[in-house]
């Protein structure tokens, strides 16, 4: 079996074809969203919160991303894998950052990166696609911007800035971009984007107008308590109870002797070594 292209999803938006995109950080949970039939896989350094546990995104390195990206690619056999690039991994220079991505697809088997910024970014998304380097963008809310908007906020509340976040858009698409993530904007101003764009757009709290949509493994499947909700993410399972519960149930069956039983067991040989027998 082969991996989809990425040319697969403009194909998709030209005849009006939704499509999904979900995170994967490890083994079996890449694939589990592919056997639901997933076909584009996000390896984000949003695991920076949902894994390793830290506040924001900004921490995450490339060795954790390419940590993380092995298995997810080794798991999978169709699906589109994309890597973040992480914060400082392309922004000091264009050789790093060429470089960086390329160990994205050569060691990390990726099959695109995905990078934050608009127009500024643009020569950096021409650069790397000439040099064989799938990109998909990513507007609006940028994780790894945090600390200069001052908290996670929504995105393109004016004119002003809708229509940047259109010209941003359009020069990633110029640059040579397969795609666009928006993040946290209204979803007027994503539909804008969306209907100006010959690529995707794929949006993560940006309503429901776009070409696909992105949600967090952890977030849908309800792994964390309530105040780790988020406004745009809607939870399919609430996982987290049901794991809780699960282990509840082993400590007690442990405490009162119930596991493991003799169908947890394994018997002696009956033909036992000598040394046994005298036992």
């Amino acid at each position: 079996m082969s991996r989809l292209s990425i040319h697969k999803l403009k194909e998709w938006k030209a005849r009006g074809e939704r499509f999904a995109m979900i995170t994967a950080y490890d083994y079996p949970s890449a694939r589990l969203v592919e056997q639901a039939g997933v076909p584009v896989i996000l390896v984000g350094d949003s695991l920076g919160s949902v894994i390793l546990g830290y506040e924001s995104t900004v921490p995450v390195t490339m060795e954790d991303i390419l940590h993380h990206l092995k298995p997810v690619v080794r798991a999978t056999e169709r699906a589109i894998v994309v890597a973040d690039m992480p914060f400082m991994s392309y922004q000091a220079n264009v050789d790093d950052a060429v470089r960086n991505a390329g160990r994205m697809l050569q060691e990390g088997g990726a099959t695109a990166v995905k990078l934050e910024g608009g127009a500024h970014v643009a020569p950096l998304v021409q650069r790397l696609v000439e040099s064989g380097i799938p990109v998909m963008g990513h507007l609006g809310l940028t994780p790894q911007s945090v600390n200069q908007f001052g908290g996670h906020k929504v995105q393109g509340k004016t004119p002003a800035a809708v229509a940047k976040l259109v010209s941003d858009a359009k020069a990633l698409e110029d640059a040579g971009a397969f795609a666009v993530v928006l993040e946290t904007i209204p979803a007027a101003a994503a539909q804008l984007v969306t209907d100006r764009l010959a690529i995707p757009t794929i949006g993560i709290g940006a309503g429901p107008h776009c070409d696909g949509q992105v949600q967090v493994f952890h977030d849908m499947l309800g792994l964390f308590d309530d105040c780790r909700k988020k406004k745009h993410a809607k939870e399919y399972a609430r996982l987290g109870e049901t794991i809780r519960d699960a282990v509840r149930t082993y400590i007690a069956e442990v405490q009162d002797a119930s596991f493991p039983t003799q169908e947890h067991s394994f018997e002696m040989p009956e033909c036992a070594p000598p040394e046994l027998s005298r036992v």
